[in-house]
């Protein structure tokens, strides 16, 4: 084995840097798509803020000057050297100006909206990984019981019952039926922001419903994407050697688990990557000042560089989540090494 260490290193290595390229290539490429697809879009803010200067006063040169300044592009070039000059931006991390936030460079909002997302999503995902694998476990495992059916009911349920429905149900429960949680906005405005104990609790009592929305809208896939890996790893033949070794059934178990789990790194990794944007009708729905919220925002008051920052945003981040899945695949799982 000591041999093959160097070749084997150096193979990982190589497939590392195919994956970096490659996804590189990808980025320019949805970065260029993005690019005609949002000025295929009806209406053009950018062109009525050039009309708007003119008939202020401005001359069509000054007005041009004026709309360079504030979002870093002329409305009336031709679209390829609009495109260049957006390809350029690219590759100087600069993601050119918001239109809708009267100039704010579009890379400053969106890192201020991405912790509001980071959070809410990473904790439903957690929570939601957790349980829905351990129950897809007993599912699989009990499957000819009662126990097993109910369990399987719940994820075949809750996987069926989209976001916008699991928000509003859950809205309309605990807000109104009964008033136990707040509803709307990140935080209790009259509060004081900051490292104080109302205002964290703040925060809590209104990330409870979004997380929870998160977590229970993606429980149910977790838990039947676990039961059918563990009932295929059922039948493979080192499960059938370990009963005919008398081998303990907490130990087999163990073992199962760790098998099955393995395809479910690359759906985790991904669903990390797909953060930024699968949130967007939790947002909406609980006034979440994250990037759902923000796309929606950019849609609506067609805001071309936000809109084109926040999906590249949306890209990077899967395609460095698959990426890391692949690499972190290969190293929890030595097949894939051999």
């Amino acid at each position: 084995m000591v041999y093959a260490e160097g070749p084997h290193v150096k193979n990982i290595l190589i497939r590392l840097a195919k994956r970096i390229v490659a996804g590189i290539v990808m980025v320019l490429v949805v970065a260029s798509f993005t690019f005609f697809l949002v000025r295929m879009m009806p209406g053009n803010p950018v062109s009525a803020k050039y009309n708007e200067l003119i008939m202020r006063g401005m001359t069509p040169v000054q007005a041009m000057d004026a709309v360079r300044v504030m979002y870093g592009f002329i409305p009336h070039q031709p679209l390829w050297q609009q495109y260049l000059h957006y390809i350029g931006q690219i590759l100087h991390l600069n993601l050119g100006r918001s239109i809708s936030y009267e100039g704010v460079p579009v890379l400053h909002i969106i890192l201020n909206a991405a912790p509001w997302t980071i959070i809410l999503v990473t904790t439903g995902l957690i929570a939601s990984f957790i349980v829905g694998v351990l129950a897809g476990v007993i599912a699989a495992v009990k499957r000819s019981s009662p126990v097993g059916s109910a369990i399987t009911l719940s994820g075949s349920i809750m996987h069926g019952i989209p976001q916008f429905v699991m928000g509003l149900f859950l809205a309309y429960v605990f807000t109104t039926i009964w008033a136990l949680l707040p509803f709307g906005a990140p935080y209790n405005a009259a509060l004081t922001p900051g490292f104080n104990g109302p205002f964290i609790m703040s925060l809590i009592r209104h990330a409870i419903l979004p997380v929870a929305t998160y977590a229970l809208s993606s429980y149910g896939g977790w838990l039947l994407t676990m039961k059918s890996s563990v009932i295929s790893v059922l039948g493979d033949d080192f499960i059938l050697a370990s009963e005919v070794r008398g081998i303990k059934a907490s130990t087999r178990l163990r073992y199962i688990a760790h098998n099955a789990i393995l395809p479910l790194f690359t759906i985790f990794a991904l669903s990390i990557g797909f953060m930024f944007g699968g949130s967007l009708f939790i947002e909406d729905i609980f006034d979440y000042p994250g990037l759902g919220n923000l796309l929606l925002h950019a849609i609506d008051s067609r805001d071309y560089p936000l809109m084109s920052g926040a999906f590249l945003l949306i890209t990077v981040a899967v395609i460095v989540a698959n990426i890391v899945a692949d690499f972190l695949y290969s190293v929890v799982d030595p097949r894939i090494r051999r």
